[in-house]
């Protein structure tokens, strides 16, 4: 079973492409005009063992919104692709991440249901040249377009890079986890769907 996806997004505000496989080894070639964000897209392939290549233009003279969002979008949708009817994965997934000083959690199900809930308190507005917020706004575009159940939390922490960054690999192992096959190759629900 190949699990890859290949999805482009173009809007006046974006241009996106991103390519995914959930069976690599952790490769990327990421470059969204976002440094910080890089390396947490960076830090979800590695932890995760997913092969990604993202790359985005975007209006980053208005600010960074929109392309953090419309990769989150993409990113998303892909990850959807991958997975097709979801049928032979675990489904579910979680992990605790420390990084220093904080401490965050992730709990998902891959469940076509998609919801977020993120408990995550930021002190500062930016992290280099990404701002603090779209930590949400990515988590929200990516689980409602992948059609996961989301839950993130940090538990504890007070450097806003430490924080945001424990939540990305907790995303990302969370979801290595969850996209295992199973024994039985069918689909991890009493439905016998998802």
């Amino acid at each position: 079973m190949i699990r890859t996806a290949g999805i482009s997004r173009k809007t006046k505000e974006t241009d996106i492409t991103v390519q995914l496989s959930l069976d690599g080894s952790g490769t990327y070639d990421i470059d969204t005009g976002i440094g910080f964000f890089d390396h947490m897209l960076t830090a979800l392939c590695v932890h995760g063992g997913f092969d990604m290549t993202v790359k985005c233009k975007g209006d980053l003279n208005v600010d960074g919104h929109h392309s953090v969002e419309d990769v989150g979008i993409a990113l998303g949708k892909a990850f959807a692709e991958a997975l097709g009817d979801k049928s032979g994965i675990m489904r579910y997934g979680s992990a605790y991440i420390p990084m220093d000083e904080a401490l965050c959690f992730c709990s998902l199900d891959v469940s076509a249901r998609p919801f977020l809930v993120l408990n995550a308190k930021f002190t500062n507005e930016r992290i280099g040249d990404y701002e603090s917020c779209l930590t949400e706004e990515f988590m929200r575009a990516f689980a409602f377009n992948a059609g996961i159940t989301l839950h993130l939390r940090e538990e504890y922490g007070s450097n806003d890079h430490h924080i945001t960054e424990a939540l990305f690999k907790a995303l990302a192992h969370a979801l290595k986890q969850a996209v295992r096959l199973n024994e039985t190759g069918e689909a991890l629900s009493t439905k016998g769907t998802l």
